[in-house]
C-alpha cells in the first residue's frame, strides 16, 4: 500500500476535493467522533474547534493506494489506515475515511483532526513520510506485492537520465539503400528524357540534384543524397547522355541544398497535415471512449444502488426475524427470569454480525467485478493513447529533421 500524507487546512475546500463527482465512485467510509454526520460537516466542526488554537494546519490527510496494477479489499484498506493511525500516534483522534474510484482503481482518503478537543491544542507531527516509509514497506511485503527499488533503497531507483537529445541520439534511423535504388531504377525505366525523369522521380518523393563534388544524385524524401550512376547500374556518360551534364549546364540542375530545402517545405506541409488528422481522431476516439465509460459508470451505480436496497430490504426482514424470537406479555417475563432472552441476544448479535460481514462481501465482490470491467474500458484508452503518442512523436522527430534541412537549420535571423 502506497500512503501519502501531509498537514493542511482548508476544510471546506477539502470536502469539497473528496466529495467530486468527477471520480466513478465515492463513499464515505466512516465519520468517527464528528458530530455532523456529513463530510462537509465534520470537516468544518475540525475547523471551527481549530479556532480557539493557533494552528493553521489542523488535519492530517493521507491517500491510501494499491500499487499500480494491483486491488485491495476494504478491509485490507482499512487495516493499512489503522496501522498508520498508530504509527502517527493519532489513535482515538475524530477521523474521516473516503473511497474513490476512477480510472479502474479504488483508493482511500483518511483525515484525521489534529486538534486535541480537551487541551485545546494541537497535536505534534513530526517526520510523518518517515514514520510511514516502513509502514508502506511492510504492507508491500504483506501483500505479496513486488516492492519498488526506491521504497528499498532511495539511491537504486530507476535514473531514466537520458535526456531528450541523448534520446533521439540513441534511436538511430536506418535507410534502406534497396528501396531506393528500386524507386531510382524504376523513374529511369519509365522515363526517356530529363523533364519525363524529373516528373517520375517528383512523384516517388525524390528530387535529382547535382552533388557537391562532381556527379549526379538523388535527394529522397528523408534528405538522404544516392549517387545516380551507382543506384541505376550505369556509367556516367550513359546518364549525361539521357539527362544531360551538369558540368557543361550547371545552372541546370539544382544543389543538394536546394533540393533538401524544397523537399522539407513540401514535407512539413504534408507533415502538419498528418498532425491536424492525427488530432482530430484522437478528439473523436476520446469522445467514444468518453461516452462508452460514462455509460458504464451509470450502469454501475444503477448496480450498486440496487445492491444497497436489496441489502436494506434484506436487513430490515432478518432484523424483524430476530426481534420476533423475544415473546411479549408472561412468556417474555418468564423468558427473561430464565435467562432465556440472554441466550436470544447473544445469537441475534452474532447473526447479525455475520450479516454485516456478509453484505460487505458481497459490496466487496460487486466493487471488484466493477474495478475489472472498468480496467478493460482504460486498457483499450491506454493503448489508444499510446498509439496516437507514437504517432505524433513520430510526426514531431520528422518535422524537426525538415526544419533542420531548412535554411539556418529551420530558425530565423534572431537564432529562435
Amino acid at each position: 500500500m502506497i500512503l501519502k500524507g501531509n498537514r493542511r487546512g482548508g476544510a471546506k475546500d477539502l470536502a469539497l476535493h473528496l466529495m467530486k463527482d468527477e471520480n466513478d465512485h465515492v463513499q464515505v467510509q466512516e465519520l468517527r467522533g464528528f458530530v455532523s454526520g456529513d463530510l462537509m460537516g465534520a470537516l468544518n466542526e475540525t475547523y471551527a474547534i481549530s479556532k480557539g488554537t493557533k494552528c493553521q494546519k489542523f488535519m492530517y490527510s493521507m491517500s491510501v493506494n494499491p500499487p499500480p496494477g494491483e486491488t485491495a479489499s476494504t478491509a485490507d484498506i482499512l487495516e493499512a489506515i489503522e496501522k498508520s493511525e498508530k504509527v502517527l500516534k493519532l489513535t482515538g483522534q475524530p477521523r474521516a475515511i473516503v473511497f474513490h474510484e476512477k480510472d479502474g482503481r479504488r483508493h482511500a482518503h483518511a483525515v484525521w483532526s489534529l486538534i486535541d478537543a480537551q487541551a485545546m491544542k494541537a497535536l505534534r507531527l513530526r517526520d510523518d513520510r518517515k514514520k510511514l516509509q516502513p509502514l508502506t514497506l511492510e504492507l508491500f511485503i504483506q501483500h505479496g506485492w513486488k516492492v519498488p527499488e526506491g521504497l528499498l533503497d532511495r539511491e537504486n531507483r530507476d535514473p531514466r537520465s537520458f535526456t531528450l537529445k541523448e534520446y533521439h541520439q540513441a534511436r538511430k534511423h536506418g535507410r534502406d539503400p534497396r528501396r531506393a535504388r528500386s524507386v531510382i531504377q524504376t523513374a529511369w525505366a519509365i522515363s526517356d528524357s530529363r523533364p519525363a525523369f524529373d516528373a517520375a522521380l517528383e512523384e516517388r518523393g525524390m528530387k535529382l540534384a547535382k552533388g557537391d563534388r562532381a556527379g549526379l544524385v538523388c535527394v529522397d524524401m528523408f534528405g538522404e543524397v544516392h549517387p545516380l550512376p551507382k543506384r541505376l547500374g550505369l556509367r556516367i556518360k550513359d546518364v549525361r547522355a539521357r539527362i544531360g551534364s551538369e558540368r557543361e549546364n550547371p545552372r541546370a540542375f539544382q544543389s543538394v541544398d536546394e533540393a533538401r530545402e524544397k523537399t522539407a517545405a513540401l514535407m512539413l506541409s504534408m507533415l502538419q497535415r498528418f498532425k491536424g488528422e492525427i488530432e482530430e481522431t484522437e478528439d473523436r476516439k476520446t469522445e467514444e471512449f468518453e461516452r462508452r465509460k460514462a455509460e458504464l459508470v451509470r450502469r454501475q451505480r444503477l448496480e450498486r444502488q440496487s445492491m444497497v436496497r436489496r441489502q436494506e430490504e434484506r436487513q430490515a426482514e432478518e432484523a424483524r426475524i430476530r426481534q420476533s424470537r423475544f415473546r411479549t406479555g408472561f412468556r417474555g417475563l418468564w423468558d427473561a427470569l430464565r435467562g432465556h432472552n440472554r441466550r436470544i441476544r447473544a445469537l441475534n448479535e452474532r447473526e447479525a454480525l455475520a450479516a454485516l460481514r456478509r453484505d460487505q462481501e458481497e459490496r466487496d465482490t460487486l466493487i471488484q467485478r466493477h474495478i475489472e470491467q472498468r480496467r478493460h474500458v482504460d486498457l483499450f484508452r491506454r493503448q489508444l493513447r499510446k498509439e496516437f503518442i507514437r504517432e505524433r512523436r513520430h510526426i514531431e522527430r520528422s518535422m524537426t529533421t525538415y526544419n533542420e534541412m531548412q535554411p539556418n537549420g529551420g530558425r530565423n535571423d534572431l537564432g529562435l
